[in-house]
């Protein structure tokens, strides 16, 4: 749809990352709008992890996969990307880098491609968490990709900026403390990998012998937030890419003579449309346009109440949970948050009277797949993929900074697992300090008694509801 565009203008990430001195050595492959969990989905071809064999393709995760295998290779100091519902932690996690997604509206969107509004943000791609603070930097220094943007509506304003800094600073005063550290109960599914949860168990069991208190917490609406996000994001960007119609954005296609000049690409005849149905049908991709038919069906008036709002009601209760389970209240809350629970709610015997300062969890349910896999599932069952974001897609949903860092698998340096790590609103620099003791994971003996995960509970299935 936009082959050959140009830009008329550089983003404003671009421009304050050039005015601190960096050199923009080019762009790199993704799914076709950012829609997709492998960035298979795009006119370039499918994107490779360096860890591919010659004949064995591998996935680097999506939509950001160009990105982290730019970072994975180091062929760039940093790599900027764009995560929705995951597409910047999810390719970290398949590359073996550092992913971080700041909290929304930490970063400028002005200049991005938007694919869901209320939840594109911003974040970075990198080989250690040393260069992803040094990119993001942190509001008010300058000349860093953190920061307010008059030019973007959505864009945290430096009055409430302040109010979280000194929200922070008034939470944690004096020296550092040890920390209480999140496990969800409801990640335990049964489909995680064996090489993740154990890796999943050391990061854990590293934490705990720096000092950290390790508590077990529950957020039931969990359940239902990846069936939450494929309603809002399809919606949003059924209305985000409406104007790519070869009038507005993008080129026009041009009908075969055979099919007639009102013909749709699958020949069915269209009289109202003689423009804009030929354009979309060749322009854009079957995954691009697989979402835009889902999103305009929620956003019907047939669909409206059942889906759309519903899906904006269990957004709210992902919200909810993680507010009653962090330590931290929500700085941009205007009174303390309720306890009330919710009919989605279950009993919650760990979250405690203080709360947690971060959440860890594994950053996806399996390793990276292997391309034929996926061509496999796709055939099969095109909404398999989904089920990579179950792990991501509450941090987005919420609006909470997340990073997701490699440590060793089971088959240790040949394999590396994402661990992402969670915090309130507005703590990005404690995720940030966090992921680096996660990091350092690597560089540790792995003789460490890992943390039993198990005990008392029972795993589920995961299902989209």
């Amino acid at each position: 749809m936009l082959q050959g565009y140009q830009s008329p203008f550089a983003a404003t990430v671009v421009k304050k990352l050039e005015a601190a001195g960096a050199v923009i050595i080019g762009k790199t492959n993704l799914d076709e709008f950012g829609m997709g969990s492998h960035s298979i989905n795009s006119i370039h071809g499918p994107v490779k992890s360096a860890w591919s064999k010659p004949d064995k393709g591998r996935s680097a995760g999506g939509s950001s996969g160009g990105s982290a295998v730019a970072a994975q290779t180091r062929r760039c100091f940093a790599a900027l990307g764009t995560d929705t519902g995951g597409s910047i932690r999810l390719p970290a996690a398949w590359t073996g880098t550092v992913g971080f997604k700041p909290s929304y509206g930490m970063v400028s969107r002005w200049g991005v491609i938007a694919y869901a509004n209320s939840l594109d943000t911003v974040g970075v791609i990198a080989s250690n968490i040393a260069k992803v603070k040094l990119i993001y930097g942190s509001s008010p220094i300058p000349y860093r990709i953190c920061g307010y943007d008059a030019r973007d509506p959505t864009s945290v304003a430096l009055g409430c900026r302040n109010r979280i800094l000194s929200l922070v600073k008034r939470s944690r005063p004096g020296p550092p403390h040890p920390l209480r550290i999140g496990v969800p109960l409801e990640y335990l599914v049964s489909e995680l990998h064996p090489s993740i949860r154990n890796a999943w168990s050391l990061a854990l069991a590293s934490l705990q012998k720096q000092g950290h208190t390790i508590q077990h917490i529950s957020l039931p609406s969990t359940k239902a937030a990846l069936s939450a996000y494929y309603v809002i994001a399809p919606a949003e960007a059924s209305s985000n890419l409406a104007k790519y119609d070869g009038v507005r954005y993008g080129n026009k296609a041009s009908p075969s003579p055979s099919a007639g000049p009102s013909s749709s690409p699958d020949g069915v005849r269209d009289k109202g449309n003689p423009l804009f149905s030929p354009t979309r049908g060749t322009q854009l991709g079957s995954e691009v346009r697989r979402r835009i038919l889902l999103g305009s069906y929620t956003l019907s008036s047939t669909a409206l109440d059942n889906y759309f709002i519903r899906a904006q009601k269990i957004r709210r209760l992902v919200q909810d949970d993680f507010n009653r389970v962090f330590a931290l209240p929500h700085p941009l809350l205007p009174h303390p948050h309720s306890q009330k629970t919710h009919d989605l709610a279950e009993p919650t015997p760990n979250t405690g009277k203080e709360g947690v300062d971060v959440i860890v969890t594994p950053t996806s349910i399996r390793l990276a797949p292997l391309l034929a896999e996926l061509d496999a599932e796709m055939e099969e069952d095109p909404a398999r993929q989904f089920y990579d974001d179950l792990y991501t897609v509450p941090a987005s949903l919420a609006g909470l900074p997340a990073v997701s860092v490699p440590v060793e698998g089971d088959d240790g340096p040949h394999e590396k697992v994402g661990i992402q790590i969670m915090g309130q609103y507005g703590d990005d620099d404690l995720v940030l300090k966090v992921g680096r003791d996660v990091e350092n994971l690597c560089r540790t003996p792995r003789s460490i008694t890992r943390v039993t995960l198990t005990k008392g509970h029972v795993f589920r299935r995961v299902r989209m509801a």
